[in-house]
């Protein structure tokens, strides 16, 4: 895996789309999508690690956000019709905005933006708000995990969100600004962290080069820490090589310090430091490795 920052201006696939021209003929898949004016950690998977964009996908994010309030778009932030509300007399404090901010923390029901990649009657969202359809989209659960205020001086408020997977920012910024009654979009987004992985570990698209690229890859064997791990033998390994399922011997399972939101178990060698397979418990209380990965490389 590589840790990117993304660059304004781009779409997370252009951004793999150059990291495939450095790896060929291998697969590459992201974990995460930013929009394109956002900036920030991305996550890439290249090969056999392309098989674990679904568990990475559930790691917590962390971004940083400015709202701009007094205005509101179709979009939910600066990219759409921006449409401008007069400015209230009083403006809205610091403890108000913290109090309302406070409403948005913990598992919410969140109504995507309209233009969003969900899936309206299998066409995408904003598919068809650009044909101009009229549609509703459903409230769904979202995790917020904490949102601290960094600093506020009308209109701008900047702040840092930790949530987990399918949450939209935007429509942060949009309820907040129906709450206040003054509107409000999302302006600017930075994704600072996902999971362990944070910007002091990321580099920039263009700093690859079919050189350099290999130094900041992460071994597959570091990207599932916060699974359950499950050391494996030498007989076991080869039935994993087969795909056969193994017995779950309890007093080896090592769990993470936090309950994984999947429930994949990391079958790893016996040091630690391959990851053979993944797997799940069956009723009989054995582990059926799928996927493998028959090659992956130790860890330095």
């Amino acid at each position: 895996m590589l840790v990117l920052d993304k660059p304004a201006g781009i779409t997370s696939r252009d951004a793999v789309n150059r990291i495939q021209r450095l790896v060929r003929p291998l697969r590459t898949g992201h974990a995460g999508t930013l929009d394109p004016p956002a900036t920030g950690i991305l996550l890439v998977c290249i090969g056999d690690a392309t098989r674990l964009v679904r568990i990475l996908q559930l790691l917590p994010k962390t971004y940083l956000a400015r709202f701009t309030l007094g205005q509101s778009s179709d979009t939910d932030d600066a990219t759409g019709q921006i449409q401008k509300h007069p400015t209230p007399d009083p403006l809205p404090t610091l403890p108000s905005i913290s109090n309302c901010l406070q409403q948005f923390v913990g598992t919410i029901a969140q109504t995507p933006p309209a233009w969003s990649a969900v899936h309206v009657n299998g066409q995408r969202a904003y598919d068809l708000a650009r044909e101009g359809r009229q549609f509703t989209l459903s409230a769904r659960d979202v995790d917020v995990h904490d949102i601290s205020i960094r600093s506020w001086e009308w209109p701008y408020l900047d702040l840092e969100i930790s949530c987990g997977s399918g949450t939209y920012i935007r429509s942060i910024a949009r309820d907040l600004g129906q709450m206040l009654g003054c509107g409000a979009l999302m302006s600017s987004l930075q994704r600072t962290a996902i999971g362990p992985w944070d910007l002091a570990q990321a580099v920039t698209p263009d700093s690859l080069n079919p050189v350099n690229f290999q130094q900041h890859l992460i071994n597959p064997a570091r990207l599932v820490d916060h699974l359950p791990v499950y050391p494996c033998t030498e007989s076991e390994r080869e039935d994993i090589r087969c795909g056969r399922r193994i017995p779950c011997s309890p007093d080896r399972l090592v769990l993470p310090s936090l309950p994984p939101r999947d429930p994949s178990i990391a079958l790893m060698s016996a040091n630690l430091q391959q990851l053979l397979a993944l797997a799940e418990p069956d009723s009989a209380g054995l582990l059926h490795p799928r996927p493998v990965f028959l090659h992956g490389p130790t860890v330095n």
